[in-house]
């Protein structure tokens, strides 16, 4: 075996018969934008998903020979593919870092079973979004003094994408009304037109977004980016005077004091209390004065100076105050709220809605002070406001305390429910009879944030829409409304689901009209609802339900199946014409008909309005009178009907419907022949009815052959002989007649004759549809003497009623069977009959 390398290509041979020319297989190079060959210069995105098949290595023998596919890796290297050895088919089966390894060393082989050829190859990692910015300085502390100008370079802010291309570049953003970030740069300064302020705020928290420049990621685009936190702290500076703590002051001086004896202390503070100075007091030029309020108290108001001392020992900034010094023996100094700039009687904070529970309320800075002492300087601390939003650390104080103001119920701050709270805190003695007090007025400023999502003015909303209106055409307005404020509270509307392909709705105003191309038709569809969705610009949303009705107009006429109709009236029976009304919704699709004309008399009709059954006028009962009214042989009617419906406006349509009149005929056959009369004008109805008796009777036979055969069979004895006296005459068969076979005479038609064990029974179906509930028994005359029948059948004829014309129908209700004389006929033929038939068996014996 024979090595031989070149860069980046391996090729290796294998000779396995010297005697005989063998060549080896080779791939085909089809180039860098091809998904088959031999991988040549092929590239692959890192963010392709593990599974995926990316290429096909493909070559040839040329002696024709299969080949096989292989592929390896270097030693110690990652495996990143695989290959099926047989079709070439290439798989990712570990997942890809451009920023690990931006290219893979692959070896590719191709074999013949003889010769082996083996390919080094280099894949290229191709780079996707996916990587997010990192800080290289962040998070970060820095100092920055509070004279600092706007616009100086404060920090710069480093971080960087190992992304490349647009995912590798960094812009910076913060949202801070202080300080201003260069968006390339990273240099963050003081905003124009701001000053920092030792005083004020002591630290600010900044938070830093570094954001790429988005980039492909999985075929979607996407944008990554990170976050952190400067903290600044400002630095104080001497611009700032002195402040007397706990001002104004009272001082007391019992009149037992001896000379030398301390009456009162003031104290004050450099105002720059990151870098105080020290504080010198003095009193100021003039004299004390002096006044006496009553006879027990005498009152000196001293002013007290407090000056500033450099460190060279120059007196610098001062401020002044006046001290009141009462000369009595009683408790009369009320508790005091003081601010940072002495005493206070409001504090205001701005902050934003729902603060975490427990925490505290910093920006008020509070101190109480009673310069009593003793049981005089022990009070109460009370917050009287709305609710229990807050609640007030400590609840009793002696002397001095710094008031800490604790959040007690989230939930209740709302910016939607209150844009500022005010509460009073209020200090009272305990144990003093004077019970002085001292209030102070607390102002919290809500700042909104979004946390409320659209609510809409009801859960579901019902339209009504006419059918057949325009495309555009408004449905219904929905309202939803966000009580956030600002871009928060702005509600885009959008509707979807099954039931809303036909319609659109505005983003803005909420208005649900129908589609330009739309054509509502309550014939089609009645019913449409979906959902309407309402969403703020951070994706919190609501979900309300449309409920449309497309109400039906009266566009449709009323309809017969045919403009002319033929129908066979029997005499007592009414016949039915019908037509039908497309539209939707009653009263359009109701139909009332009426008789507008009849020839030759217009007067022997009448038609039922709400089902469209015709009948003669209740005094026609016969055919002669009707002959009697037209002098005519001929009864047959020409009636003009009308459909009207009832929308507004009403649509009518008309029918000529011609009728046939004739009474009801009794035929030998029965229902069979009913049928055929029914049917005389379609000959295929009545061969099918013919072919499914003729099949039912085929059955029927086999079943009683059967029958009979199975009972002998298990029976299995041997039947007395029995002497039976037989007539000359021949026996009675079983006789069908054929009914297509026209017969001698009209009544004959239809007539079966068969055996029964009764006697023959005549029944007469009055309404012509088979309902034998009312029935009248006719008996013929007995048949002439023959041999006794067997057990189970005699022979009979039976006779069957059937209306000699094709009609439709109306069901009558069941009447009560009526004892006629003919019955009583009927009795006395079946009491003579039995006799017959005892005094015939009695010779027999």
């Amino acid at each position: 075996m024979k090595h031989v390398r070149i860069p980046h290509l391996l090729l290796l041979f294998v000779f396995v018969h010297a005697s005989q020319a063998d060549f080896a297989p080779y791939f085909y190079d089809n180039g860098p934008y091809s998904y088959n060959g031999n991988l040549a210069l092929f590239s692959l995105s890192e963010d392709t998903a593990v599974g995926t098949q990316i290429y096909r290595l493909n070559g040839t023998d040329p002696e024709g020979q299969e080949v096989r596919y292989g592929l390896s890796f270097d030693p110690g290297s990652k495996e990143y593919f695989s290959v099926d050895s047989k079709s070439g088919n290439i798989t990712l089966v570990e997942k890809l870092d451009r920023e690990k390894q931006d290219s893979i060393d692959v070896l590719v082989s191709i074999t013949d079973g003889q010769s082996k050829v083996v390919e080094r190859v280099t894949i290229f990692v191709m780079d996707a979004n996916d990587e997010k910015p990192e800080f290289q300085n962040m998070p970060a502390i820095i100092d920055v003094l509070e004279t600092t100008e706007s616009g100086i370079s404060i920090y710069k802010v480093e971080a960087v994408d190992r992304d490349t291309g647009s995912g590798g570049s960094v812009t910076y953003y913060l949202q801070s009304t202080l300080f201003a970030i260069d968006r390339h740069s990273g240099v963050l300064r003081v905003k124009s037109g701001e000053m920092l302020d030792y005083e004020k705020a002591k630290t600010h928290f900044v938070i830093v977004i570094a954001k790429d420049g988005g980039g492909s990621f999985n075929g979607k685009e996407q944008f990554m980016s990170s976050s952190a936190t400067l903290t600044i702290n400002v630095i104080d500076a001497q611009d700032t005077l002195p402040s007397f703590i706990g001002t104004p002051y009272f001082g007391y001086v019992y009149e037992i004091s001896v000379p030398g004896s301390e009456i009162f202390t003031v104290e004050a503070r450099d105002g720059d209390v990151g870098n105080p100075n020290p504080v010198r007091y003095s009193f100021d030029d003039g004299e004390p004065f002096c006044q006496r309020n009553d006879k027990y108290t005498l009152t000196f108001t001293p002013s007290v100076q407090a000056s500033e001392v450099s460190p060279e020992g120059r007196l610098m900034d001062y401020e002044v105050t006046t001290v009141v010094i009462r000369v009595v023996d009683l408790n009369n100094n009320p508790p005091t709220f003081y601010g940072e700039n002495g005493p206070q009687s409001t504090f205001e904070l701005t902050m934003y809605e729902h603060p975490p529970e427990g925490e505290i309320l910093r920006g008020l800075k509070i101190t109480v002070n009673d310069s009593d002492q003793g049981a005089n300087a022990k009070f109460n601390l009370r917050l009287i406001g709305p609710g229990r939003m807050l609640r007030v650390v400590p609840q009793t104080v002696l002397n001095e305390a710094q008031v800490t103001i604790l959040v007690e119920d989230s939930a209740a701050m709302d910016y939607e429910k209150y844009h500022f709270l005010t509460y009073k805190l209020l200090a009272v003695e305990i144990d003093t009879p004077e019970k002085f007090s001292a209030t102070a007025d607390i102002v919290i400023h809500l700042l909104d944030t979004n946390d409320n999502a659209p609510k809409f003015s009801s859960d579901y909303y019902i339209a009504r829409i006419p059918e057949n209106s325009p495309g555009g055409s408004n449905v219904v307005t929905v309202t939803a409304f966000d009580p956030d404020s600002g871009p928060w509270g702005e509600v885009k509307y959008s509707i979807y689901g099954s039931g809303a392909e036909l319609f659109l709705i505005k983003p803005d105003s909420g208005i649900i009209y129908t589609q330009p191309w739309a054509s509502l038709d309550a014939e089609v569809r009645s019913k449409y609802n979906f959902y309407v969705k309402a969403e703020d610009t951070e994706g919190k949303y609501n979900l309300a339900e449309v409920f449309v009705t497309v109400l039906d107009l009266n566009d449709h006429s009323p309809a017969f199946y045919d403009n002319f109709l033929e129908k066979t009236m029997v005499i007592g029976a009414p016949v039915k014409i019908e037509a039908v009304d497309d539209d939707a919704e009653v009263p359009n699709n109701v139909i009332e008909y009426a008789i507008m004309k009849a020839e030759p008399e217009n007067n022997i009709f009448d038609i039922n309005a709400d089902t469209g059954e015709i009948m003669l006028k209740s005094y026609i009962k016969s055919m002669a009178i009707i002959q009697n009214i037209t002098k005519k042989r001929d009864c047959t009617w020409s009636l003009v009907v009308q459909a009207r419906d009832r929308g507004h406006p009403s649509l009518t349509t008309t029918a000529v419907v011609k009728i046939d009149i004739t009474e009801a005929t009794q035929l030998k056959g029965g229902p069979l022949g009913s049928f055929l009369m029914q049917n005389r004008n379609k000959p295929l109805q009545i061969l099918g009815m013919l072919a499914g008796i003729i099949s039912l009777m085929i059955i029927v036979t086999v079943l009683i052959s059967t029958a009979t055969f199975m009972r002998n069979k298990k029976s299995n004895r041997i039947l007395p002989n029995r002497r039976v006296k037989r007539r000359p005459k021949t026996q009675h068969t079983w006789l069908f007649k054929n009914p297509l076979k026209r017969p001698e005479r009209n009544e004959q038609k239809f007539k079966v004759k068969e055996e029964e064990r009764e006697p023959e029974v005549i029944v007469e179906n009055v309404n012509h549809n088979n309902n034998a509930g009312r029935i009248l028994r006719q008996w013929p005359p007995p048949p002439p003497p023959c041999a006794p029948p067997p057990a189970f059948c005699l022979p009979v004829e039976r006779q069957w009623v059937i209306p000699t014309v094709s009609a439709t129908v109306a069901p009558k209700p069941l009447k009560k069977a009526v004892v006629t004389r003919q019955d009583s006929v009927s009795k006395a033929l079946v009491s003579e009959l039995k006799m017959r038939l005892e005094q015939k068996r009695k010779p027999d014996h």
